[in-house]
């Protein structure tokens, strides 16, 4: 009995330490329940609607943190073939090079954020309505409630995407003491769940979402917040990704999205120049706002610049398939003195374009129109219309004056069609990683990754196979759970391999 009692009291002494840690803040497994809010006041926990507010703005906050600032982009591009690792960082190598160990900073600091995340969406899920001010009405209320549940739900996308089984987090708890540990133990100390299950949960914040967020209009405003488009985009992906995919139901939310006001821009260079925010093609962008304020996207400084060598170095792969229009957009060659091994004997290094302004302003995409677009494809082909799906990727084409895709002969290669366009629209979007996963075709396309090396005598360049493919396996298509993590909850497991 003695024993137990004091690790009762070490395990008391570390929640309190977790509950003042951003990385490691509140988890909880299973749907909200009548003892998290029995244990605080739930009347104090948002006192007034001056507080609501300043807790939504936690939350669209959390967009000029790391993991969306830079941590995303660089997994989906360098973690593919649309980039090299750049930079000088070994961390952002062991991705690059799919050598990562649990122990490396980027994987913690990413589980932090998403954890953290979540937990700003609780408070406001579920304690919002508690609000008595009245200066908080309740169609406030629910559009809070909608928003919160999105970006929650897209915290879950990224956290079952990278790491596979994930704990679901659905509690607000603003304090432990001993009288109520044992009732929140569950909560502060949970296990994984299966993917299936996070999914389920995924899709239930989306359709609270499509019930109680904003509509979506044609007001450059209503691109910088979740919208129930946003919430249709982010459906139509999610039934694309989880465990058995409903192509119906990508088709179902991919036309909702489609008809839901949105168009292609003819320009595709106005997408990124920022000075077409909140365009009509955006379905849900961050708004960069410049130094100082709500969302400062200083992202853009370790992308592009000739201060330092910069991280996301695109690849000679996706350089080459680049067609005149998207490689001027995506892809300037900057003056510097850089080098690297797969960029060697050059005046001009190259920099991922699709972000440009170092001020703090750029915005960037979290859905566009041509993405969903795109996916319908993918769900077209699946279904069995290749000629459909290959209309919708031809629609993608025109707008960069390319001729049409030849026919499909077959549903693969109807796949490989459409991941190929959307390796080209995507390029440093943060996709092609995700991409590649959803269809299965990681290690059948990444194994293929190649650089060219200069032989002085031929005067040419030889292809080459990267050093590291051969590192790639299936283990490596999910992170591992921060180690640190593990250590300081006894309910998480591995993945295997790490």
């Amino acid at each position: 009995m003695k024993k137990i009692i004091i690790s009762k009291k070490i395990l008391l002494a570390m929640s309190s330490i977790l509950l003042l840690s951003a990385c490691s803040d509140v988890l909880n497994t299973e749907p909200i329940t009548d003892h998290v809010a029995a244990a605080q006041d739930s009347g104090n926990v948002i006192k007034d609607a001056a507080g609501a507010e300043s807790d939504m703005n936690s939350i669209y906050a959390i967009f000029g943190d790391e993991n969306w600032q830079f941590d995303y982009f660089f997994l989906g591009d360098a973690g593919a073939d649309v980039a090299y690792a750049g930079a000088d960082v070994q961390e952002f190598f062991q991705i690059d090079e799919y050598r990562i160990i649990s122990t490396n900073y980027v994987v913690a600091r990413d589980w932090g954020h998403l954890v953290d995340d979540e937990k700003k969406c609780n408070k406001i899920i579920n304690y919002v309505n508690a609000v008595t001010d009245p200066a908080l009405t309740q169609a406030r209320k629910d559009e809070m409630v909608g928003e919160a549940s999105l970006i929650r739900a897209l915290t879950r996308f990224q956290g079952v995407q990278t790491w596979g089984d994930y704990p679901i987090v659905n509690s607000y708890i603003s304090s432990v003491n001993s009288a109520n540990f044992d009732q929140l133990y569950p909560d502060l100390y949970p296990s994984r769940k299966p993917i299936s299950q996070v999914y389920d949960a995924i899709i239930t914040d989306c359709l609270v979402a499509l019930d109680k967020a904003p509509a979506s209009t044609s007001a450059p405003s209503s691109k910088y917040i979740p919208t129930k488009g946003a919430a249709n985009a982010l459906l139509a992906k999610v039934y694309a990704t989880k465990p058995n995919p409903d192509w119906g139901k990508v088709i179902q939310y991919s036309d909702a999205v489609i008809n839901g006001g949105y168009s292609l821009l003819s320009n595709f260079d106005n997408l990124f120049d920022n000075a077409h925010e909140g365009n009509n093609e955006s379905i849900w962008e961050v708004n960069g706002q410049g130094q100082g304020t709500l969302i400062n996207s200083w992202c853009t400084n370790v992308f592009i610049g000739s201060n330092w060598k910069k991280f996301n170095t695109p690849s000679h792969t996706v350089y080459n398939a680049l067609d005149t229009k998207r490689r001027a957009s995506s892809i300037k060659k900057i003056p510097t003195t850089f080098a690297d091994p797969y960029w060697t004997s050059y005046t001009q290094f190259p920099n991922p374009w699709k972000m440009r302004a170092t001020d703090g302003t750029q915005n960037f995409y979290i859905f566009r129109l041509a993405d969903i677009i795109l996916i319908k494809a993918e769900a077209l082909a699946h279904s069995g219309d290749l000629a459909g799906a290959m209309t919708l990727v031809n629609q993608i084409r025109t707008r960069v004056n390319l001729a049409n895709i030849a026919p499909a002969t077959s549903q693969d290669d109807a796949i490989n069609k459409i991941l190929n366009e959307r390796f080209l629209e995507l390029a440093f979007e943060g996709q092609r990683w995700f991409d590649l996963k959803r269809e299965g075709k990681s290690i059948e396309i990444l194994s293929q990754q190649t650089y060219p090396v200069y032989n002085p005598v031929t005067q040419s360049n030889v292809v080459t196979p990267m050093p590291y493919i051969g590192n790639l396996s299936t283990n490596d298509l999910v992170w591992p759970v921060p180690q640190s993590v593990i250590d300081n909850n006894p309910n998480l497991t591995q993945n295997p391999g790490y």
